[in-house]
């Protein structure tokens, strides 16, 4: 049966999310998602003009393909799709996971020689188009999420389909805020964290990069970091969860680590000298994700949210920081959750997870009404 929300939700990416013009050329990925999503994308592209595109995954072909995969085998996969990426002007993700620990028992080389070999690919798709990724809703995120199928289904398609245009005059006022701040402060149970952003660019994520969205990022001077962090919400990275992470630093690097899975933690960590220092700073304000459900493309939005990133920087808020890890990492300051607060400059300008200078009070969770 057609389902109008996979339309709704096309129409949002290809109009909206890449801005697709005529003519332009778009790769749509789509990772364990029903046909019908593929197909309302093919549709939404050509309505515009737009050539459309289409890779298909499936997480449990990938696991196999990546347990036994060589070098020399990688290296002919990277040639190919790098010069496919160098032919589109966009790109789409849909990525679904019927088992979002499909690559647990990968190996972890297997993995770091994965992300090695295929970062060009992922180079040209961030520098070089205009790209979105999202999830797809399935059974095992909704077990996550602690909803029913249905339940989890109706809530990501109001939160998908958020008019992020509500959020743009928030979002431009703590962009000229950030930029014109130095010294940041975050306080909360386990955590007491200082550092610098000075000099170093705000970037909005209005519903154009990921969706959802709603958060607006910078980036720590790369040895400027002092103190401790306890994220409170649990993440899964290389098909592992972890809990309870808590970070030290010392002159911006990592000098401890622990977790439920410290070893395997730290192991992550070494990845190379980058993993062990901050590439991302971003506070998070979707009103309508408000739970974690382990996973990243949503907990990093969570409502009353920051997130602290071990590894890679991004080129638009950059600290010359670089790493194969990028890993998000999220902690609630809503009272809920323990609260907390961020001072920018000395002056408190989030507490429990709400601002409170007034040109960002319209990001607040209670300036929207429930939806679903």
């Amino acid at each position: 049966m057609h389902d109008t929300r996979f339309d709704d939700l096309a129409k949002l990416l290809v109009e909206y999310s890449i801005r697709l013009k005529r003519n332009e050329t778009v790769l749509i990925e789509g990772l364990d998602v029903p046909d019908e999503m593929t197909i309302a994308l093919i549709r939404a592209v050509r309505k515009v003009g737009g050539v459309p595109f289409v890779q298909i995954h499936h997480g449990r072909v990938s696991r196999a393909l990546a347990l036994e995969v060589s070098g020399r085998q990688l290296s002919l996969m990277a040639s190919h799709e790098l010069a496919r990426m160098k032919k589109m002007d966009a790109y789409i993700a849909v990525r679904g996971s019927n088992n979002v620990t499909e690559l647990s028992d990968v190996p972890a080389e297997k993995m770091k020689l994965l992300a090695r070999k295929m970062r060009p690919v992922q180079d040209q798709r961030v520098k070089k188009t205009k790209w979105v990724v999202l999830r797809w809703p399935t059974p095992s995120m909704a077990q996550l999420a602690g909803m029913s199928t249905e339940a989890f289904e109706n809530f990501y398609f109001n939160v998908c389909t958020l008019d992020y245009r509500k959020l743009q005059t928030g979002m431009r006022a703590l962009k000229r805020l950030m930029e014109k701040t130095n010294r940041v402060e975050i306080k909360g149970p386990g955590t007491d964290l200082r550092f610098s952003i000075k000099g170093i660019p705000a970037v909005i994520c209005g519903g154009d990069r990921n969706i959802p969205d709603g958060e607006v990022f910078s980036c720590p001077v790369r040895d400027s970091v002092q103190g401790h962090v306890t994220f409170n919400v649990p993440s899964i990275y290389q098909g592992i969860g972890f809990d309870g992470i808590r970070l030290e630093f010392q002159d911006g690097k990592i000098i401890d680590a622990t977790s439920n899975e410290t070893k395997k933690l730290n192991k992550i960590l070494d990845s190379d000298p980058g993993a062990r220092y901050i590439g991302e700073f971003s506070l998070g304000f979707n009103p309508y994700v408000l739970q974690p459900m382990r996973d990243i493309l949503f907990d990093e939005k969570i409502a009353g949210s920051f997130h602290f990133t071990p590894g890679q920087a991004y080129e638009e808020a950059d600290n010359g920081n670089r790493s194969q890890v990028h890993w998000d990492m999220v902690s609630i300051q809503r009272p809920e959750y323990g609260g907390g607060e961020i001072y920018f400059d000395g002056k408190l300008v989030r507490r429990d997870g709400d601002f409170l200078p007034k040109q960002l009070r319209s990001l607040n969770r209670g300036r929207f009404g429930k939806r679903g």
